[in-house]
């Protein structure tokens, strides 16, 4: 659910994460019941009441007093446990937000993933070396077709080079795709030194047609995950 002061952005933001998550309830609530600017109480009240008919929701906010207005409207529904209020970038967290929805992910899943959208120093930091980095290149890897391998099944990590056919290259749609896919695999992947279960990371490359993508994945899923990104890169996204 997005609180704005404004019911255009509200409708905005939520328009724009619907592109990119199509199943996804995503509910506006800006404005005050007269249309003019600022924050209804009534208006969020309702919208919780539309956003929380299912496994939950996800409420992000703009400016102070709309966090003020959405804090007053869970106290008076009793702070449902399946309402997270997320402290996140508006649009930027919506996006998150709603991709990782879209790949069936918990509330608090995707409250996270809200909060972390525009944290460079998340899972990406965390997880793999990227890529290229030596630290990369441990013992046991193969390199089999410009794949760097040694499989799934010894936890080790899977490895491969990859280069972008489709003419907008790693645009928003792609992205969001490409994130809400590998969020619901056991795998920590980074494309190009950024966590590739972020769509806001992956939109941050600025990749375009020719860019090689330097993809590197550990963990269960490791090598389905590899698999994936290649699959999606080689298909052009569905856009060549």
């Amino acid at each position: 659910m997005v609180v704005s002061h404004s019911a255009q952005l509200a409708a905005g933001v939520v328009e724009l994460a619907a592109q990119m998550a199509p199943d996804v309830v995503l509910v506006p609530a800006g404005g005050m019941d007269d249309g003019g600017l600022g924050t209804s109480l009534e208006k969020v009240m309702s919208a919780l009441g539309m956003a929380d008919a299912g496994d939950g929701a996800v409420v992000l906010t703009d400016l102070g007093s709309a966090v003020m207005t959405a804090e007053s409207a869970l106290e008076f529904l009793g702070n449902p446990e399946k309402v997270c209020l997320a402290d996140a970038p508006l649009v930027e967290g919506t996006v998150a937000a709603a991709v990782a929805a879209q790949a069936g992910a918990s509330v608090d899943v995707v409250c996270k993933a809200a909060e972390t959208a525009l944290d460079p120093s998340g899972a990406a930091a965390d997880g793999p070396p990227a890529a290229g980095d030596p630290a990369a290149k441990g013992a046991g890897t193969d390199v089999v077709g410009g794949c760097e391998s040694d499989g799934a099944d010894t936890g080790g990590e899977v490895a491969a080079v990859l280069t972008l056919i489709n003419p907008m290259g790693l645009h928003a749609r792609p992205a969001a795709a490409l994130a809400g896919k590998l969020g619901a695999m056991d795998v920590e992947i980074e494309i190009n030194g950024v966590d590739g279960q972020s769509v806001m990371m992956l939109m941050t490359l600025g990749a375009a047609q020719g860019t090689e993508l330097a993809v590197s994945a550990t963990g269960p899923d490791a090598q389905r995950a590899v698999d994936l990104v290649r699959s999606e890169v080689e298909a052009g996204f569905g856009e060549t």
